[in-house]
């Protein structure tokens, strides 16, 4: 019975924990507006669109970046500062939008 319980609590849980971390991808994505454009919708050939790529890839990139394999002028700099889990969320952010 107790199992149970818990097992409801945690399903119930879980749309929150999905909220916080939409919110946190989209807050970091914001942060990002300034080269990549709102929601990863680059306005320049000069920065490469997020909007609709793969999850997957871009936490590699930003993995590439964060550990310094992959060189850039700043987004090694900046990808130091997020910690595994807020690359995540941003990536979640930017895979859900529009290409």
């Amino acid at each position: 019975m107790r199992s149970m319980i818990l097992a409801a609590a945690a399903l119930a849980a879980a749309p929150e924990f999905a909220l916080a971390e939409d919110a946190e991808g989209r807050r970091i994505a914001a942060t990002c507006a300034a080269c990549h454009g709102t929601a990863g919708h680059s306005v320049t050939k000069a920065v490469e669109p997020l909007a609709g790529r793969p999850k997957e890839r871009i936490v590699e990139l930003l993995q590439a970046f964060k550990t310094g394999k992959k060189p850039a002028t700043i987004m090694n700099q900046l990808a130091k500062g997020y910690t595994d889990a807020q690359i995540e969320s941003v990536a979640t952010f930017y895979s859900e939008q529009k290409k």
